[in-house]
């Protein structure tokens, strides 16, 4: 066998060897997965996504339905059974006779679709000016970035207390105040990384071909500039929902009425003095253990998604 054929046999068992090439998805998943803290969050984050969904289905007790309540049964210590429907109740009771676990799973349901609405909506508003700003510069720019920096000036809280003195209580009003209180956050995000996308020859490519500017800045910019928004956007659901708790604390959020994490530690704040400390406990852990599962999911998305970490 003479040395061209050695040569080109070498050459085929290396491609042979190499493996394929590692799919968007395959790396995504595989620096993703590397931080087991980031897993369990993962899981704990996709638990009471499950629950707050399903809630109605995975709950021992429809915890606002008045005919299935037993006052008799109000500030029950946890694993306490029921003398009248032999039900247990695994995290007691408060003051009405509400079994504490399927309150959490309702109050999850609530507080977790405030925060995605919310965030949801003010990421489509936010992006919109944020690349407008970015791609038509000037005097648009100017004006549009000058009503962000007056907004980022303030704080969320007091924004969000200002909208709903004025728009009264209801879970609608809250995710009015916080789409209004949020929007600026992504504003300046987007402007950034539309900043950085403009100058390459793919906008200019595009703009040479005489396209529509607002189908530019859909189909061609938006999409690079994605990956911090949903880093951002990630994290500000667990800074919605916390906003959401607070005011729905302070009486002006959520309604009575309206089952909310913030509203049940409200409820059972009165009662921390006198012992039942689980009304109020359970829901503030509950509460913990989203906030902290959506932020350690947020970080580990922001490490993976970074390109100056990327292989």
């Amino acid at each position: 066998m003479n040395d061209t054929t050695s040569v080109a046999l070498s050459a085929e068992d290396t491609a042979i060897a190499l493996p394929p090439p590692e799919t968007p998805w395959q790396r995504f998943r595989r620096e993703y997965c590397s931080s087991k803290i980031a897993i369990i969050a993962l899981v704990l984050f996709l638990l009471t996504l499950f629950v707050a969904v399903f809630a109605p289905w995975v709950s021992p007790q429809d915890p606002y339905d008045l005919a299935a309540l037993e006052i008799f049964d109000s500030k029950l210590p946890p694993g306490s059974v029921s003398e009248f429907s032999g039900m247990t109740y695994w995290l007691g009771t408060d003051g009405q006779g509400r079994d504490m676990l399927s309150a959490i799973f309702y109050g999850l349901r609530t507080s977790l679709m405030v925060g995605f609405v919310s965030v949801a909506v003010a990421l489509v508003v936010g992006c919109l000016v944020g690349l407008a700003a970015a791609y038509f510069g000037g005097w648009v720019d100017s004006v549009l970035m000058r009503i962000v920096d007056i907004q980022l000036s303030f704080p969320s809280i007091l924004i969000a207390l200002i909208l709903l003195a004025v728009l009264g209580q209801g879970v609608d009003k809250v995710v009015y105040a916080l789409i209004i209180a949020q929007w600026a956050y992504f504003a300046r995000a987007a402007r950034g990384s539309a900043l950085v996308e403009r100058s390459k020859e793919y906008i200019e490519a595009a703009q040479c071909m005489s396209l529509r500017p607002m189908r530019i800045l859909i189909k061609h910019l938006l999409p690079n500039c994605l990956p911090p928004l949903i880093v951002i956007a990630t994290i500000n659901i667990a800074h919605a929902i916390i906003l959401e708790s607070t005011l729905s604390f302070l009486g002006v959020g959520v309604p009575v009425t309206e089952p909310s994490l913030g509203m049940l530690i409200k409820n059972g704040f009165d009662y921390i003095q006198s012992g039942e400390y689980w009304i109020c406990f359970y829901p503030g852990i509950a509460l913990a253990i989203a906030i902290i599962s959506i932020n350690l999911v947020g970080d580990q998305l922001r490490d993976v998604l970074n390109p100056h970490n990327s292989n």
